[in-house]
C-alpha cells in the first residue's frame, strides 16, 4: 500500500489519480483510451475532472491500471507509489565538490606548464 497522503481524497481529486496510476502503468492518454474503447478527449475529461466514468469503466480502469477501485474513488487502498521528491544535495556538498574539482584543475594546469616547458626545451635544443 502507498502512501495515503499524495494520493488522499484531499490532496489529490479522481483526475489526479487516474493520470497517476496511468503514467505509473506506463501509459500515455492514447494507449488506455484505446485499451478502454473510448475517444481520448473521453479519457481527458475524466483526468481533467470535467467527468466521471460509469461504474464499469471504473472496474476496467482498476484493473487495467493495478490498483484498487477503492483507490482510484477515495485513494485509500493499494495504488501505485508517490512520485519521488528530487532530492538535491546540501549546499555544503556542492560547496565542497567544486572546492575538489578547482584543485583538480589547478593541478592540472600546472602539470601542463611543465609540459609545456619541457616540450619548448626539447624544440629548442633540437633546432
Amino acid at each position: 500500500m502507498q502512501d495515503e497522503g499524495y494520493y488522499s481524497e484531499t490532496a489529490a481529486t479522481f483526475g489526479d489519480r487516474l493520470a497517476g496510476a496511468r503514467e505509473g502503468a506506463g501509459l500515455d492518454q492514447e494507449a488506455l483510451a484505446t485499451r478502454l474503447g473510448v475517444e481520448i478527449s473521453t479519457l481527458q475529461a475524466w483526468e481533467d475532472d470535467m467527468d466521471e466514468p460509469r461504474a464499469n469503466r471504473l472496474q476496467m480502469l482498476a484493473g487495467m491500471l493495478n490498483v484498487s477501485l477503492s483507490w482510484l474513488l477515495t485513494g485509500r487502498g493499494d495504488g501505485p507509489e508517490a512520485p519521488q521528491a528530487e532530492t538535491t544535495p546540501p549546499l555544503s556538498e556542492v560547496l565542497s565538490e567544486m572546492r575538489v574539482l578547482r584543485t583538480e584543475m589547478m593541478q592540472a594546469a600546472e602539470r601542463m606548464a611543465r609540459l609545456e616547458k619541457r616540450l619548448k626545451r626539447s624544440l629548442e635544443a633540437g633546432a
